[in-house]
């Protein structure tokens, strides 16, 4: 959890103690109410959001905007339409495969630029 080792949450344990003391309930509970009250505020801008921009984006979902989930929908997923697909080793189709250029190269060294970034 968090990177958080046994020794170190028994250090904030300890350390939470000293400082708030018996009042801790009190903290605690209203660290959770906070909580609650921003996944409410979020929950309700989604829905918002997605109320405003109408019928056509149902479908719409704001996980799609995180930039992995958008690489992986749009290039990695099979299409019946064509496009980019990839087969089962991450390479795409219409990409050569190492054996077909090292049959093109005949066994020399591919050519290596050093200016090339």
């Amino acid at each position: 959890m968090f990177d958080v080792g046994l020794g170190e949450m028994a250090v904030l344990v300890v350390l939470a103690l000293v400082i708030f003391g018996d009042k801790l309930p009190q903290v605690a509970g209203q660290a959770g109410r906070m909580l609650r009250q921003f996944r409410q505020m979020a929950d309700s801008a989604k829905a918002d959001l997605q109320e405003g921009l109408g019928p056509e984006f149902k479908d719409f979902d704001l996980n799609d905007l995180n930039p992995k989930t958008f690489v992986r929908k749009h290039l990695f997923e099979d299409e019946p339409g064509g496009g980019l697909t990839a087969n089962g080793s991450g390479v795409f189709d219409d990409e050569p495969s190492y054996a077909t250029t090292a049959h093109q190269l005949d066994g020399k060294k591919p050519p290596f630029d050093d200016e090339a970034t």
